[in-house]
C-alpha cells in the first residue's frame, strides 16, 4: 500500500491505475483490454442501465463543492453550469487544478460522449453540476488561522448552493478542528447546513479516508443535517479506510472507481470516500427526478428506507450507518417517503446552529423541524438480486490515506469524546491515472508517495446487496 506525503490540502478520493502507470511510474499489467464502461464496475453494480430507462436525473442540478470542474472534458461537456470560486487560485470555477472536483462531477453526470469504447459514464447523466471552487490550504493547516479560513469558505460555499437552483449538494472533501479549537465544525458551518436544508437542500459529503489509521472526524459530514458517506468494495464490504462512527449515515461504492479528468486522457481512476459520496448525491439525483414533487426529507428517507439490510425495518451501525445506498430498490419500490417536513435521520438537532462571538450570523431563513424526527416504515421489496454480491472488478489500485486525527465536537447522534492530536487539512487527494493510450506524465502540484504502515481496525462484515 502506498501513500501520498502530507500535502497542505488534499480530497477524499485517491486516484490510482486501472491499466498503465500509476503516478509514481509503478507499472501494473493489464490481463486484457477493456473499455472505460467495462471497469465502471459500480455502474453495473447499481443496475445504472435498467435505471436510465425510468430516469437520468434529468431536471435536477447538483452542487459539487470541490476543487472546480472542467467543462471542457468530453464526458462533461453541457452538463457544467456557471457557479462560483472561493479559491483565490488563478482561472475560475471551471479551472481544475487538482482534478478531483472533475472526478466527482464525471460520477454524476458524465455523458460518455468522448466515445463510445473510452468515455466514462455518470450514475445520473441527465443531471447537471454546479461547480464551487474551495481553496487550498497553504501550509501550516494545522494552526487556528487556517482551519478556521478552510470552514468559512465552505460557509460560503454552502449559502451560495443553498441559494441556487441546485437540489443535491456534494462535498466529497473534509477537515478537522485545530487541537483545542473549534475554527471548522462551527456553529455558522452548522447554521449554513440548517439554511440549506431550510431551502429544501439535500447535502452529502466524505466521511473521510483514515479509518484503519486515526478515524478523524471531519467536517463538514460530522455538521448534523450532512448526510455522511462511507464506502465501500465490490462485494459490498466496508473500505478498510473509510471512517466510521456516528456521522456515518450511508455506504457507496468507493472501490477501484473510474470516471474522467481534466488532463492527458481525461480518465481517471481512484479509491476513496469522495467517490462514495458522489455516487449518494447521483442516486438521490435520480430518486428526486423520478419523483419531483418529494421534498428533501422524503428523497433521504426513502434512500434509508431502500439501502441494504432495511427490509424488515431501519436498523444501523457506526461501519455503513443505515446500509449500502440502492437506487435501483428506492425507483422500483420506494415505500412511503412519510412525512415532508421531518428530517428521517434521528437525532438530528439544531443546537449547534448559533452563532459564536467571532462572526456575525447571517440570515438563516427557514428551518426544518429540531423535534425528533419520526421514520416512515421500511419498504419491502421482493427483488431477489438485492442481497446478492456486487460485480468484481479487478481492477488495480494505490490507496491515498491520511493520518490525522480531531477533536470531534458533535451533538446528539454525533456525540464523540473530545481528544488532542494533529488537525486535518481539507482533502485534496493523489491525482491521475491513464488509461488506456500511452502513459502521460501527470502535472500534479507537489504529490509524493512513500510506503506506510498502517494499523488496522476491525470492522464488522456487512451483507450489503447489490444496488
Amino acid at each position: 500500500m502506498l501513500t501520498s506525503t502530507r500535502q497542505p490540502a488534499r480530497l477524499h478520493y485517491a486516484l490510482s491505475v486501472a491499466v498503465g502507470v500509476m503516478l509514481a511510474g509503478i507499472a501494473t499489467a493489464p490481463v486484457h483490454a477493456e473499455t472505460i464502461r467495462e471497469r465502471q464496475w459500480h455502474l453495473d453494480a447499481m443496475h445504472a442501465d435498467e435505471m436510465w430507462e425510468t430516469t437520468t436525473g434529468r431536471g435536477i442540478t447538483v452542487a459539487v463543492i470541490d476543487s472546480g470542474v472542467d467543462k471542457n472534458v468530453a464526458d462533461l461537456r453541457g452538463q457544467v453550469l456557471d457557479g462560483m470560486d472561493y479559491s483565490g487560485l488563478e482561472g475560475d470555477e471551471h479551472a481544475d487544478q487538482a482534478g478531483h472536483g472533475t472526478g466527482m462531477a464525471s460520477l454524476i453526470a458524465a455523458t460518455g460522449a468522448r466515445s463510445k469504447v473510452n468515455g466514462s459514464h455518470g450514475l445520473a447523466p441527465g443531471t447537471k453540476i454546479l461547480p464551487i471552487k474551495m481553496p487550498y490550504a497553504t501550509g501550516g493547516f494545522g494552526t487556528e488561522t487556517s482551519g478556521r479560513r478552510y470552514s468559512e469558505s465552505l460557509i460560503k460555499a454552502i449559502r451560495f448552493a443553498a441559494d441556487s437552483e441546485a437540489k443535491v449538494i456534494n462535498v466529497s472533501m473534509g477537515s478537522a478542528n485545530t487541537p483545542g479549537k473549534r475554527n471548522v465544525g462551527t456553529p455558522e458551518l452548522t447554521a449554513a447546513v440548517k439554511y440549506a436544508l431550510g431551502k429544501g437542500k439535500l447535502i452529502f459529503a466524505a466521511v473521510g479516508n483514515s479509518g484503519d489509521v486515526t478515524n478523524a472526524v471531519e467536517y463538514p459530514a460530522a455538521t448534523p443535517g450532512v448526510v455522511g458517506v462511507a464506502g465501500v468494495d465490490q462485494k459490498a464490504k466496508p473500505l478498510e479506510n473509510s471512517q466510521f462512527g456516528p456521522q456515518v449515515d450511508l455506504a457507496a461504492p468507493g472501490k477501484d472507481i473510474v470516471g474522467a479528468c481534466p488532463e492527458g486522457t481525461q480518465i481517471c481512476g481512484g479509491t476513496g470516500t469522495s467517490a462514495s459520496s458522489a455516487l449518494a448525491s447521483a442516486s438521490a439525483a435520480l430518486l428526486w427526478s423520478q419523483h419531483p414533487d418529494w421534498t428533501n426529507n422524503q428523497v433521504l428517507r426513502v434512500l434509508m428506507q431502500t439501502a441494504s439490510g432495511n427490509d424488515k425495518g431501519l436498523s444501523r451501525d457506526d461501519v455503513v450507518g443505515y446500509g449500502v445506498i440502492r437506487p435501483r430498490i428506492a425507483l422500483k419500490t420506494p415505500g412511503d417517503p412519510g412525512p415532508a417536513d421531518k428530517y428521517p435521520i434521528p437525532g438530528f438537532t439544531y443546537e449547534d446552529a448559533k452563532p459564536s462571538s467571532s462572526e456575525p450570523a447571517k440570515p438563516s431563513g427557514p428551518a426544518g423541524s429540531s423535534d425528533q424526527p419520526t421514520v416512515a416504515p421500511a419498504a419491502s421489496n421482493d427483488d431477489s438480486s438485492a442481497t446478492g454480491l456486487w460485480i468484481a472488478a479487478g481492477i488495480g489500485a494505490a490507496v491515498v490515506l491520511c493520518a490525522a486525527i480531531a477533536v470531534p465536537v458533535l451533538r446528539n447522534r454525533r456525540r464523540l469524546s473530545a481528544s488532542t492530536a494533529p488537525a486535518v487539512p481539507p482533502q485534496y487527494g493523489g491525482q491521475q491515472l491513464y488509461y488506456p493510450h500511452a502513459p502521460t506524465p501527470p502535472q500534479r502540484h507537489g504529490l509524493g508517495q512513500q510506503p506506510h504502515t498502517t494499523a488496522h481496525n476491525e470492522h464488522r462484515e456487512h451483507d450489503g446487496g447489490s444496488p
